[in-house]
Parts: C-alpha cells; sequence; structure tokens
C-alpha cells in the first residue's frame, strides 16, 4: 500500500515553516499518543506515521530530498531515522529523540545531564516600611539552606581527593532509559544523580553530597525606590550544588507595609489631608509631612473644595536606579463640623440665612438646584 504524503500526515501545506510543523507535530502526536489510547492499534500505527513524517521533514537536507525525490529518497536507505522493519527508539533522529526534544518531562520523561546536578535555588520573603522602601535599607535572614560540607570541601569524597569511578548503573551517561509498552521514558540516573560518576570513598558527614543542612545568616540589600512586588536575585547564594557543582540563586521577594499616612503610586506619594469647613472657605496655610521625614508648608486657597489637590513637585519616591524623583500630591476632604456646641450653631445658621439666594457664594449648590428645577417644570410636576 502506497505510504500517505508526509505534509498530509502531519496536515500542512508543502510550505509550512518549522513552527508550523513542530505545532502540527506536537498536537497530533499528543492526540494519538498509545498512552493516551491504550489498545487502539489504529493510534498506535498513526503515532508512527506521524513521527516518521516529522522525522523527515524537520531536518533540512531529509526534507530537501523529500521534496525532490518523494518517499524512493529513503528506500535504499531503509526507511528514513531507521523506520524500515521497525522502529529505532534509540538511534539518533529516532522516537526518543523527537519525542524527548518535544515534550521534555511529558508523563515524567526526564532527559540526564550528564554532570552533577546544579544547587536548588531558594525563595525568600521579606517585608518593609514605606519609608524603608524610600530610603533602601538592609534585611537579615536566617535562610535554612544546603551548604558545602566542610569536613570534605564539597568533594564529597572521604580523602577529598574526588576520587569517582563510572557509574554502573548509566555507565558514564547520566541517565537511564526503560520501555514502558510503546514509549520510552529516560530519568537522571538515580545512583549518581546525573553525574556519571560515583564517589569511590564517600564522606561520612555527608555521605557523598558534597552538602549538608544548615542555616545561613545573609545581609540582603534593598535599594532606594523598592517596589511592592520586587524580586531580588542574589547570584550564587541559593544551595550548595552537588558533589562542587554550582550553587543555586536565592531570590528574594519583597513586600510593602500599608502606611497610615501616605499611599505611593510608582514614583509619586499620595497624602489625604483633612480640612476645617472654615479652612476651606477662608484660605490659609497647612503644614504636611513628607515621606523623607521632612515638612512642608502648603497654602490653601480660599473657596478649595473636597477633592482639590495640590502637588509639591520632587518630593515623592526616587526612580530605582536613578536620580529622578516623583511628587507629593495632597488631596483635600472638606470636613462637615460635627458635635456643635450652642454658639457655633447659632453662627451656622446666621452664616445660612445670610448664604440663601446668594449664588456667588455657592455656585454648584445654586446651579445644580436650578437644573433640578428646570426638570420638574418640564415635567409638568413643579
Amino acid at each position: 500500500m502506497a505510504k500517505q504524503d508526509y505534509y498530509a500526515t502531519l496536515g500542512v501545506n508543502r510550505d509550512a515553516s518549522p513552527e508550523d510543523l513542530k505545532k502540527a507535530y506536537r498536537k497530533l502526536a499528543m492526540q494519538h499518543h498509545p498512552d493516551r489510547n491504550p489498545g487502539d492499534k489504529k493510534a498506535e500505527a498513526r503515532f508512527k506515521d506521524i513521527n516518521e513524517a516529522y522525522d523527515v521533514l524537520r531536518d533540512e537536507q531529509k526534507r530537501a530530498a523529500y521534496d525532490r525525490y518523494g518517499h524512493a529518497a529513503f528506500e535504499q536507505a531503509g526507511g528514513p531515522g531507521g523506520f524500515a522493519g521497525g522502529f529505532d527508539f534509540g538511534g539518533a533522529g529516532g522516537l526518543g529523540d523527537i519525542f524527548d526534544q518535544m515534550f521534555g518531562d511529558f508523563m515524567g520523561a526526564r532527559r540526564g545531564t550528564g554532570r552533577p546536578r546544579t544547587g536548588a535555588d531558594i525563595r525568600q520573603h521579606v517585608e518593609i516600611d514605606l519609608t524603608e522602601a524610600f530610603t533602601g535599607t538592609k534585611v537579615n535572614l536566617r535562610v535554612p539552606t544546603r551548604v558545602v560540607c566542610d569536613a570534605c570541601n564539597g568533594t564529597g569524597s572521604e580523602d577529598k581527593t574526588q576520587g569517582r569511578d563510572t557509574c554502573q548503573t548509566c555507565h558514564g551517561s547520566g541517565k537511564v532509559r526503560s520501555q514502558q509498552g510503546f514509549f520510552v521514558i529516560e530519568r537522571t540516573c538515580p545512583t549518581c544523580g546525573g553525574a556519571g560518576r560515583v564517589i569511590r570513598n564517600p564522606c561520612r558527614i555527608c555521605h557523598g553530597a558534597g552538602t549538608v543542612q544548615q542555616e545561613r545568616s545573609l545581609q540582603v540589600t534593598i535599594p532606594a525606590g523598592v517596589e511592592d512586588g520586587t524580586r531580588i536575585r542574589l547570584a550564587g547564594e541559593g544551595e550548595a550544588g552537588f558533589q562542587s557543582a554550582p550553587p543555586g540563586d536565592l531570590y528574594v521577594n519583597v513586600s510593602i507595609r500599608p502606611h497610615p499616612i501616605f499611599q505611593r503610586d510608582a514614583a509619586n506619594v499620595f497624602i489625604r489631608v483633612p480640612l476645617r469647613m472654615t479652612q476651606a472657605a477662608l484660605g490659609g496655610e497647612i503644614e504636611v509631612p513628607s515621606i523623607d521625614g521632612g515638612r512642608a508648608k502648603v497654602k490653601i486657597p480660599p473657596g478649595t473644595q473636597t477633592g482639590d489637590q495640590f502637588r509639591l513637585r520632587g518630593k515623592g519616591f526616587s526612580v530605582l536606579r536613578s536620580n529622578v524623583r516623583g511628587d507629593l500630591y495632597i488631596q483635600v476632604a472638606v470636613e462637615t463640623p460635627q458635635h456643635l456646641t450652642r454658639r457655633q450653631r447659632e453662627l451656622l445658621e446666621e452664616f445660612e440665612a445670610e448664604a440663601t439666594g446668594h449664588a456667588k457664594g455657592h455656585p454648584e449648590t445654586e446651579g445644580f438646584f436650578a437644573k433640578v428645577k428646570e426638570f420638574f417644570e418640564g415635567s409638568g410636576r413643579g
């Protein structure tokens, strides 16, 4: 029976890009994988055809030969990538390599590194005040981690010579393969941890790992201008690597506690200032704090309303790693007096009597109720 065209097998055009081929292969391989279709011989055969087609078309030279000669280009060679007469799982370009390149850790498959494991990264969280974020600060951390074993200097060897033998489990490759039905799974060698070699005379303290569990004290510098949610990376401050491998990194996530007076938006700082009704009406001068610990005087013009905003340039946060500073915004809220004394009430009643009908004194109020009156008159309800 004639073979189906490889492009038709993957459902792509003949001018498909490598990325289009990869997407088509990924979709079809996941759909027809034997582990997802147990006992389905048609799915197994379809899976073989998909991999055979992709093995040819993903390689520029093979694809060029196929475009010119079709399937005949591979008949004398026994099929592309060792497909004729059987399925090659282990050879270069075979199913094991193709599927491992495409899916990596899919369904538990992992590729061995062939070298000792790099130390794990560590993640820590710190919380600072808004004023500390403004000035910058130093934070002391106690980090549970793995450090280099002093007994063997991190070699994992009792005699500190790093004497090692080829791992007999993986024969030096750092990875082992096992076949489960139709699929080959590749994992890091459990004996050598991917190093390909094992310690000849393991250290009695760390048992050959080269690291021991310990709590470290670290001081982390938080730069001025840091924002909430910033992640700081300290290279090489993570866990020590397995048998003298490079250490991991330390990542410090910074959060900023809410401040009772200031609110921050990027480099700008906002402060809400309540004013007495008389202050807002008569105007005057108020003193407000700034984020740098200083004080600033602000002139309040007569007739200031709730929501009015005043800006003090350069009184906000420093932009991270820059000399530029944001601004401080004073947001006004006019407060209505409560719990009036008898005299205060008398004065306000006199003021109200004087203010009634004086449109210039309360233009917004007069304007609103004028519109209300027009509305009712227009609807016939006046």
